[in-house]
Parts: structure tokens; sequence; C-alpha cells
């Protein structure tokens, strides 16, 4: 089943004819009362809604088992939860500053190592150590677009016994697949490109081994940071036009990355496969597009501000893969948790600037960028 379909009809059959599934509210199932069992009990431990919308998840990425989450980050660390005392985790410099924030001071305080290297791409056997126990990766790289090769990084890591956790956000299940490709775990924030619309906070895990299932339902039922009915619903309804959504937006991406490479006002793009060559043959081996988020840096002497306050479009905010346009400043909103050694290891300068390019008429956004750059060198 094509994702387009599966996005629409992984669920069917509703009661009374429906071609919706129902919102169960109830935080408390009644059980048999000889055999005290029932497929529900307490919301927090599962919920018809929420099981829903995790086998939509689960179907999306060709997964066994599917979980949601009140946000990516709780997904995230779901994710590295199987860790224990003395392990090792190793993740891009660049990882999004979320993710940074939580293995740079939580991680810590349970006995975990997050160790941050500067090129994932360029990792090797000498690399790990009797500690590691996961590779945490992003490909593209959050707000960088660097790629990382996920068949070799797989292969490497599992030589060593240590898992794969894949953060597929910048991607989605429509442009790459990363479960198929052999990593062990995919982790979404599910508020930027399944949810779609930049007014729902959601987190998507999911894998094919029975074990590590396990352990993230075990995280769901003991944490308790589950996804609520009500989310559950509105969530499964956006994924039915998410490949729709992306195609327009990655298309506006695409023009808009023409359109400023190039430019004598415009010091460097950064988009998936810019970095060199072997990195865009890799990126088009295992995604079939280069999305819908691009970085850049005005010419030096171009007033930033300027730009910024001149934009009609684009609101000046963090998160990505809504409707709208959106731009932000890495340095100082999704990546101020990192210090500035760790920005610049990194490569996010002061200056460069993410967009997250929304279903806007093209030639209103590059009319916009147009006349902000003209604002920015006066």
């Amino acid at each position: 089943m094509h994702i387009q379909t599966a996005a629409v009809h992984t669920l069917k059959d509703f009661e009374h004819g429906a071609v919706v599934p129902p919102v169960h509210l109830s935080s408390t199932f009644e059980l048999d009362r000889a055999s005290e069992e029932g497929a529900f009990a307490y919301q927090r431990g599962a919920n018809p809604t929420r099981a829903q919308l995790e086998t939509v998840l689960a179907a999306l990425d060709g997964a066994e088992h599917g979980f949601a989450f009140t946000s990516g980050m709780a997904a995230t660390a779901a994710a590295l939860s199987t860790l224990v005392v003395g392990d090792e985790v190793l993740l891009p410099a660049s990882v999004y500053g979320g993710t940074y924030r939580f293995v740079d001071l939580v991680l810590p305080g349970r006995g975990i190592t997050g160790r941050f290297v500067d090129d994932l791409g360029a990792l090797t056997a000498a690399d790990f150590t009797p500690a590691t126990r996961a590779i945490f990766v992003e490909t593209p790289a959050n707000p960088t677009l660097r790629i990382t090769d996920l068949r070799r990084i797989v292969e490497l890591a599992h030589r060593h016994g240590a898992l794969v956790i894949v953060d597929n956000t910048f991607m989605s299940p429509v442009l790459q697949r990363p479960l198929e490709l052999g990593a062990d775990v995919v982790v979404q924030s599910a508020t930027k490109y399944l949810a779609g619309h930049s007014d729902l906070l959601a987190g998507a895990l999911t894998t094919n081994d029975a074990a590590l299932a396990e352990a993230f339902a075990l995280a769901q039922k003991a944490q308790g940071g589950v996804l609520a009915p009500q989310d559950s619903f509105r969530l499964i309804q956006s994924i039915k036009t998410l490949p729709l959504r992306i195609e327009r937006q990655q298309a506006n991406a695409e023009a808009i990355v023409a359109h400023l490479r190039g430019r004598a006002d415009i010091a460097r793009v950064w988009y998936p496969g810019s970095h060199s060559e072997e990195e865009a043959r890799i990126h088009a081996s295992q995604a079939s597009g280069t999305g819908a988020v691009l970085s850049f840096e005005l010419a030096a002497g171009l007033d930033r501000i300027a730009f910024l306050e001149a934009l009609r479009y684009p609101a000046y905010a963090v998160s990505l893969g809504g409707v709208e346009t959106l731009i932000c400043r890495p340095a100082t909103m999704t990546h101020e948790a990192m210090t500035d050694q760790a920005r610049q290891a990194a490569g996010i300068s002061e200056e460069l600037l993410r967009l997250s390019v929304g279903i806007e008429d093209i030639g209103d956004l590059l009319g916009d960028l147009d006349q902000a750059l003209a604002a920015a060198a006066r």
C-alpha cells in the first residue's frame, strides 16, 4: 500500500459506518469481574484512540510497533530510556538543541555519558568503546542539513553491539524510512510534519524489536508521557494530508534554494546534499527527496534584523513542518541550550538562519524574500 493510501486507509470499518475513528475520552475502563481482564484498564497504560494512532504510526514507518508521546522530546527520552548506568551514546555535534540539553544535563545524572561527534559520517570502529550502547542519528542534521550514511552507521553500530536510533523528523516516513535501512528505533517530533499545522504537540516512536517495544511501553506507563485521546484523534486526521503537504512544501523549498544559490547577497545556502557530492549521493540513496527545510546566511554587510523585520510571510518562530513558513536563528532559539563552543563545533554560526518552508504560493514567498533582502542591503 502506497504511503498516501496508508495515511488515509490504515484505519477502517468503524462502528455505525463512520469514516473517521471515534474518540474515547474515558480515563478508566471496566474490567471483567471474574477474570479482572480487559483490553484497556487505565488511559495511561492504553487508550483505544491512542492505540489507533499508534497503529497508523507503525504502518507509516513499516514497523511492528508504534508509540505516541506528549512531545518529540518525550519520545526521544523514551528511546534513550533503555540505556543504563555506565552506558554511552554517540550523537552528532549538530543534534537538535532539545536533544543536546537532555543528553548534556539529564543523562549524566543517570550515570549515562553522551559523546558528541563533529562528523558522524566519519565514525569508525576506533570511536567505539565497551560502553557504547547507542548511536543517535539525525539525517539531515538540524540545522546544518549534513547527511549521515544510515546503512554504514547501522553496520558499524550493530557490529559493536550498539543500537541505532534515528530522529526522522525532518524527512518523515514520506521521504525516508530508517527502519527499512536497518535502524532499530525511529523517533519523530510529531508536532512538525505529522501534525503539520503548528497547533499540536506530540511525539512518535516506532520499532520492529519486540524487546525494545516492551521497554517503550513500560516508559509510557511508568513515566506517563502519553498522548491524550483528543490529540491522538487530531493527529490521525492530520496525517491523512501528510504526503500532500510535504509534496508542496518540498517543491517550494527547492524553488527557494534555486533562487538563493549564487546570489551576491547570500553568503551560503545549506540543504540536504549541499555539503559535498558524496553527501548528495548518500542522501539520494536513502531518501526520496530533500525535504522542506533549508538554512542560509546573509552576505557580509547585510542587516539581519532589517531582513527579518521586512519579511511579510515567514513568522520568526521556532518549530518547523507546518503549512506556514517559519524562520528562526538556531544559535539563539532552537539551539540556545548549547555552549558557544558546542555550536561552533556543530557549524552553527550566529548569523545562520533556518527556513521551514510552508505551502504558500511560491511567487509570494520568493517576492517576499527579495524585498526583505533589499531592505537588509539599505
